[in-house]
């Protein structure tokens, strides 16, 4: 279970990194940051902004990942908040390709961390906290030995 726990730590700890760069990313290039827009094309500075906004949330996403990894096993109400909010996010990019044709492969890749990866690390975060816990009410337990 220990194993398992630190893999997991491990795991989070480098897809955390993901959110955290590209939200710093956007917010300090913002809009002109996406490939195909040059530096010279006029952008909608309200476009921009918000752009720069999303990204700072993507920024807390991933700090409040980081905030996961030590005593991950139990901390299974905010992985899950945090799952959602991904996972809402991805739907919404989902929507957007259904709605306006297919983005670059960044964003495809996005939308699989978002849909695919982000649920299934929150899968195994329940996973291991299951263990834990009944690892420790087989060690309390009344009458119980392991």
């Amino acid at each position: 279970m220990e194993r398992e726990r630190r893999i997991l730590q491990r795991t989070v700890a480098v897809a955390a990194i993901v959110p955290v760069l590209a939200g710093l990313y956007g917010v300090l290039f913002g809009i002109h940051g996406i490939g195909g827009l040059g530096g010279g094309t006029p952008v909608n500075i309200s476009a921009d902004s918000h752009f720069r906004y999303l990204s700072g949330l993507l920024t807390g996403i991933g700090i409040l990942f980081f905030t996961c990894v030590p005593g991950i096993e139990d901390k299974s109400r905010l992985f899950r908040f945090l799952t959602l909010v991904v996972g809402l996010g991805g739907l919404a990019r989902l929507l957007g390709l259904a709605l306006t044709g297919v983005p670059s492969l960044t964003m495809l890749a996005a939308l699989a961390l978002e849909l695919v990866v982000t649920p299934l690390l929150c899968l195994w975060q329940m996973r291991v906290a299951r263990l834990a816990r009944d690892g420790r009410q087989g060690l309390t337990g009344p009458g119980t030995q392991r």
